[in-house]
């Protein structure tokens, strides 16, 4: 076995070497000058004094004096008493300054050592907002400089960012094993972060310490006293490294107990005194603070993560237009939840909107700001406005959001005003038709969609880019594309491909690259495009968006041009009658007759031509549209007893499941919609 001296070791030995070596070189000279040679006998308790830790000074000292007793006061019978008296001495005050010096320079040092060690605590503790990763930097900063071995135990709510208990603990406590760390220089970090930490253990801590968050200290002598520490768990380490004492200090921050730190020691010869324990309390309260600012933290964002997660849409409608799946993925714990957000929304005519938004900014801010915006989104497409239109009408409620987050007042204090900044987000808002088998899509300042064709060929949507929202009074523009049946659409975020290790223009072609692999599943392309794009957590949240087009081809939908002639509401029962039988829909026949001849019979009325009537046949619905030349919006209104109209609305209203109106450029559309077939079963939200 190979024996390791360290650095103290050689300077001993070096100077009970120069002790010999003087011993003998005074004795081979005896009767020459010997008291001159005396000097030379105080080199070695002052060498020592200067180098070495108090026990190997004294030790040095007390060599040097006995061997210069030896030598000039028995060996050399030639000195006189008086230069006997002298030297012997002169050793020996030499030895006890020696040993005053080395107590001083201990001090300064051990001093120095610990404002080092305060200092370097401020500077590593707490650089992330992470309460495991705090805990793990304060058992670094610890081991070695002041402790040989150091566990940090903390309540189980404090690392799920809840309100730790409350004093006084009349019960023995749950704490949670964070982090611990011997020194034992052969295990590395990863070894050590591996093990079992995250067991809860039913740790009986000394009630009076928590309960007053007072820092206790204690000796190993006394088997009871380990049963009393917070890391019970951990005797085997007392027996391994044979620790002879201990310092508990309590993590308090805000007059409440978050857990408790443990340091041991086994190599210093010494036991921690009462100036360690001073300095134990000093990096406790350091490290106490940091863990309540991550707890804190981890709260905020656990907070804003459930709202966003809950106002994002769990379930994805099942739509005639398209198969839709997504996915979302949070940033990392430095970063803060964003403002993400996707939708899918079914709109009237069996098309579908497709949703893809960015909020500026993370945090609770922009969750509330994500919030808002994608009801105004759903609101605004109720109405079934134009993407261009829809974008204007959202633009200018961030307008409105960004002038309620101002201060009231000018003079109110920005470090405690409740804003966190101006409201801002891009959006993408398109809109698919599966009778015309085009997507109408338009962009405010966000990344445009790709379609992937059915031959697997990825490519960007050419989209006007138009304003960020927020700036006002900017236009937006509107783009209308074809479509093929079976083709991907695919709507995101700028997180997913906007990375530190690569620029906006790669992440682009890597995500057409991923996109343009087969896949048949929508599922398994979201997972195949995420694992190709994200390497570890995201710097940025991320929402994917892919939606496959299907097209309703002539045998669902019937169409039929009219004549601005009140005779041929009778044609278009005759019709609507022939159309749902030949779908199978006798059952829906009379009430699908009322409304059409409703809406046509108020067309002819009021509107003008051209006028046109249609039927679209979904999986579980049926839709009546008729349209007209006008822009008049039509207003449902009860009639009275003895009026003869104004009853049709009316009569369409409780007739069918729903029922609106949306505007073209060429007129206006009146639809219905009738349930022909029991509702779907939600599948989960991703």
């Amino acid at each position: 076995m190979a024996i390791t001296l360290r650095r103290d070791d050689w300077v001993v030995a070096i100077l009970v070497g120069y002790i010999a070596l003087f011993s003998a070189v005074v004795v081979e000279v005896s009767g020459r000058g010997l008291l001159r040679w005396a000097v030379y006998a105080t080199v070695a308790p002052l060498v020592a004094a200067a180098l070495l830790p108090l026990r190997h000074t004294l030790v040095i000292s007390a060599l040097s004096l006995a061997a210069a007793t030896c030598i000039y006061g028995v060996a050399l019978p030639v000195i006189s008493v008086g230069g006997r008296v002298v030297v012997v001495t002169g050793v020996a005050l030499a030895g006890l300054i020696s040993l005053a010096v080395c107590k001083i320079r201990m001090r300064l040092m051990i001093a120095r050592r610990r404002l080092s060690l305060v200092s370097e605590a401020s500077e590593r503790l707490g650089r992330t907002l992470d309460v495991t990763q705090t805990a793990w930097e304060l058992a670094e900063v610890a081991v070695p400089a002041f402790a040989d071995y150091v566990s940090v135990d903390l309540f189980d709510a404090v690392l799920k960012g809840r309100e730790p208990p409350t004093k006084p603990f009349t019960e023995p406590v749950a704490l949670r094993h964070v982090a611990h760390r011997p020194d034992a220089p052969a295990r590395t970090d990863d070894e050590l972060r591996a093990e079992k930490k995250e067991e809860l253990r039913d740790v009986s801590l000394p009630a009076r310490y928590l309960a007053a968050c007072a820092p206790a200290r204690a000796s190993y002598v006394d088997t009871t006293d380990i049963e009393g520490w917070p890391a019970r768990g951990h005797t085997d380490q007392t027996d391994a490294y044979r620790m002879h004492s201990a310092i508990a200090v309590p993590l308090c921050a805000g007059g409440r107990a978050l857990g408790a730190l443990t340091l041991r020691r086994h190599r210093p010869p010494y036991a921690f005194d009462t100036d360690d324990l001073a300095l134990a309390e000093e990096i406790g309260t350091r490290a106490a603070i940091c863990l309540d600012n991550a707890r804190r933290y981890a709260r905020e964002r656990d907070t804003a993560q459930i709202l966003q997660r809950s106002l994002l849409p769990r379930h994805m409608p099942e739509v005639a237009a398209a198969e839709v799946a997504s996915r979302y993925i949070p940033a990392s714990h430095s970063v803060g939840v964003g403002g993400d957000w996707f939708d899918v929304i079914p709109l009237s005519g069996a098309r579908v909107a497709l949703v893809v938004g960015d909020a500026v900014g993370h945090g609770l801010h922009a969750s509330a700001t994500m919030t808002r915006l994608r009801a105004a989104v759903r609101t605004l497409a109720d109405i079934d406005l134009q993407p261009d239109e829809l974008l204007t009408h959202l633009d200018d409620v961030v307008l409105r959001l960004s002038t309620e987050s101002r201060p009231v007042h000018e003079t109110a204090d920005p470090d405690t005003d409740d804003t966190v900044g101006e409201v801002g987000a891009t959006c993408l808002y398109a809109v698919y038709d599966p009778i015309a088998g085009r997507c109408t899509l338009a962009s405010a300042g966000h990344l445009p969609p790709v379609i992937v064709t059915p031959d697997h060929h990825a490519e960007i949507v050419d989209t006007p880019l138009g304003p960020s929202l927020g700036l006002g009074n900017l236009p937006f523009e509107s783009v209308d594309v074809h479509v093929p049946e079976g083709s991907l659409l695919a709507l995101y975020t700028d997180g997913l491909i906007r990375e530190r290790h690569r620029d906006l223009e790669s992440g682009v072609q890597e995500l057409l690259q991923a996109l343009s692999i087969p896949e048949p599943s929508l599922d398994g392309r979201c997972r195949a495009v995420l694992g190709a794009l994200l390497n570890d957590q995201p710097t940025d949240d991320v929402a994917l968006l892919i939606a496959r087009t299907r097209v309703l081809d002539a045998d669902h939908v019937a169409t039929r041009d009219l004549p601005t002639d009140p005779a041929v509401v009778a044609d278009i029962r005759a019709h609507v009658s022939d159309q749902l039988t030949a779908w199978g829909l006798e059952d829906a026949v009379f009430t699908t007759e009322l409304i059409a001849s409703e809406l046509v019979t108020n067309a002819i009325r009021y509107a003008q031509s051209p006028i046109q009537l249609r039927l679209i046949l979904e999986e579980r619905s049926l839709i009546c549209e008729v349209s007209d030349g006008s822009t008049t919006t039509p207003h449902l209104r009860r009639a009275r007893t003895y009026d003869e109209g104004g009853r049709g609305l009316f009569i369409v209203a409780q007739l069918a499941e729903r029922w609106g109106t949306r505007h073209g450029r060429h007129g206006k559309t009146i639809w219905a919609e009738l349930i022909t077939g029991p509702a779907p079963a939600s599948g989960p939200g991703q």
